[in-house]
């Protein structure tokens, strides 16, 4: 078995590693742009013009890649560290920590994307959840003024043990009511500005619909402007006021929250996330990026500042189809009826192992046969003080955890999701041994230093092409999740999930090139940490690397693929993983059954 996702560095030492020389010349200022959930197969010059301008003007990744589980915490973590997920541990967006969460109902499964969650996170794994510096926190520490402006949860993870608003400026959906404090110079500055210190809430973009309802018709645009005006009229003066040099993170919701939520496609997959409201919200996280560029050419910092552009993963339309699934033949009253229901895995594992379903959102309560938990997440076992298998809903993918580590239990766990149509490869935690049609969670790099607890099993949903000439851009998942068929998800091994998009342009970057080497969000961790020369000390091996080559003076390496291919299990599956390899870091394209996962053809 190969050592995925091996070190550039031995544990302990700094990330700092010389780079091109040209890029040691000054100190800059960086930018990091992430546009949640942007697919790069809808950016032109129609949908979204400043992106085409940076990706063609500056330095295009082409061969782009979100970090597996393909979920917003997860890749922020990445983004923000540097480390690939089993050393950081935001394993997905819902996670399990042993311990009940106050904020989140006590639950044990929470949904991470809250400032307060985060915060009970930290205190609950010794001061720091991720258990690696940020580039963020290295950078304020060095001096740097720092800032982290959007979507709420992400915004946080850049810094999130600095909350009393005097260190970094942290901006989010919560800013104002009960979230991070705004400093007094920065909430001085928005009053003289005539600009609210209480950030507005997504008003009609929020509406997410339900079986019968469509959600949302419109773009994040009130909320988004808001944070806009806040970064180019207050935040960016202000650290040119200051003459430092600055780090700031500007975190789009748009184009994610709007795909989720779009009410263009209820219960239908087509356009499912190619709608009108999709287009809008790709258009509108242009206008945001358009925006910021403008102000950095109009404060005269166009010459030291390097502006990165990334989405956090790719997108799909969600399918609630499956003909096999013992939950979907029930009815219930939020579900159009022959449809899986909001947290299936759980529902057919409590049947097949005639185990009690409680649910962990709703203070432990028993999940009956009609009826569906609030948010798909399961406990089960004989009481509800004992759970026996925890399952963690989360999109295109699902965490499961098994406290008594029984393998015994973990097989028939395997057999009985194997069996599922809306199964597309297995992987399990490698302290429970190897298992027909399963590859093992080292080889997707989710086996690390985390201190956040590692799941036992990760199941990937079936996934598959509408057919369009960018089939990453039109790609469908099933999703265990309470949003719609015909509504947006992610978190699958699609290729239209992992597939992200990158750019970057600026001083320390070459102008007009494609860069076709595999990259990944960690990558830009590595990157920003270096390039801002911070001596960060790592705890995990799980490391991006340094993008080189798309830097002046920097030499272009060689990469190559690979496939991973699990024995073959009882009922004639197999795991296959597709990745590619550059030096030391793997890049991981897809994976699943073939032909039931996008971008993985027949073997």
């Amino acid at each position: 078995m190969c050592h995925l996702f091996r070190s550039i560095a031995s544990v302990g030492l700094v990330l700092f590693v010389s780079v091109s020389s040209y890029a040691q010349q000054a100190q800059h200022n960086i930018i990091l742009f992430v546009a949640d959930g942007l697919r790069p197969g809808v950016v032109n010059q129609t949908t979204a013009p400043a992106m085409t301008k940076l990706l063609t003007n500056g330095v295009r990744f082409s061969n782009s890649h979100s970090i597996f589980p393909s979920f917003t915490m997860a890749n922020a973590a990445s983004i923000s560290t540097g480390h690939g997920i089993g050393d950081h541990g935001i394993f997905s967006n819902t996670i399990y920590t042993k311990k009940g969460i106050k904020s989140a109902n006590d639950s044990v499964t929470p949904m991470i994307e809250n400032d307060d969650i985060l915060g009970e996170l930290d205190s609950l794994f010794n001061g720091d959840y991720l258990n690696e510096e940020t580039i963020l926190a290295a950078a304020r520490k060095q001096g740097f003024q720092t800032a982290a402006v959007g979507k709420l949860g992400p915004t946080l993870m850049f810094d999130h043990t600095a909350r009393n608003g005097t260190e970094s400026f942290i901006i989010d959906d919560s800013t104002g009511r009960g979230g991070i404090a705004l400093s007094p110079d920065l909430k001085e500055r928005l009053t003289a500005l005539g600009l609210a210190t209480i950030a507005p809430t997504r008003e009609l973009n929020g509406q997410s619909g339900n079986n019968f309802t469509p959600g949302t018709t419109v773009a994040n645009k009130v909320q988004q402007q808001y944070f806009i005006d806040v970064t180019t009229k207050a935040i960016l003066p202000s650290f040119k006021q200051k003459n430092k040099p600055f780090v700031m993170v500007f975190w789009s919701r748009d184009p994610d929250g709007s795909q989720h939520f779009q009410g263009d496609s209820l219960n239908e997959l087509s356009p499912g996330i190619n709608g009108p409201t999709s287009m809008a919200a790709v258009k509108n996280a242009d206008n945001n990026l358009a925006a910021i560029r403008q102000a950095v050419h109009d404060l005269g910092l166009e010459g030291t500042t390097d502006i990165i552009l990334t989405s956090d993963h790719g997108f799909s339309t969600i399918s609630k189809q499956s003909k096999t699934s013992h939950a979907a033949q029930m009815q219930y009253p939020n579900v159009v009826n022959g449809l899986l229901p909001p947290g299936f895995v759980g529902k057919d594992l409590a049947n097949a192992l005639s185990m009690n379903l409680y649910d962990p959102d709703n203070h432990n309560a028993l999940v009956l046969p009609g009826s569906t938990s609030l948010k798909g997440n399961a406990t089960l076992g004989a009481n509800s003080n004992q759970a026996e298998v925890i399952v963690a809903a989360n999109g295109g993918s699902d965490l499961l955890y098994v406290p008594s580590a029984n393998t015994h239990l973990v097989s028939k766990i395997i057999s009985i999701l194997s069996s599922e149509d809306y199964t597309s490869g297995i992987f399990v935690n490698d302290r429970l041994g190897r298992f027909a049609g399963t590859l093992p969670m080292s080889s997707i790099g989710m086996i690390g230093s985390a201190v956040i607890p590692t799941p036992d099993i990760v199941v990937n949903f079936t996934s598959y092409s509408q057919g369009c000439q960018d089939p990453t851009a039109c790609g469908v998942t099933v999703a265990d999740h309470i949003l719609q068929q015909g509504q947006g998800m992610h978190g699958s091994f699609s290729r239209a999930d992992t597939m992200n998009i990158m750019g970057a342009i600026g001083p320390s970057f070459k102008y007009h090139y494609v860069d076709t080497l595999p990259t990944s969000n960690a990558d830009i961790g590595i990157t920003i940490a270096q390039l801002l020369k911070l001596p960060i000390k790592s705890n995990g091996n799980l490391k991006g690397r340094l993008l080189t080559e798309a830097m002046p003076g920097g030499q272009i390496p060689v990469s190559t693929t690979v496939e991973l291919r699990s024995d073959v299990d009882s009922q004639g599956h197999v795991t296959v993983l597709k990745y590619q390899q550059l030096g030391e870091e793997t890049y991981f394209d897809v994976a699943g059954y073939p032909e039931k996962t996008l971008g993985l053809g027949s073997q």
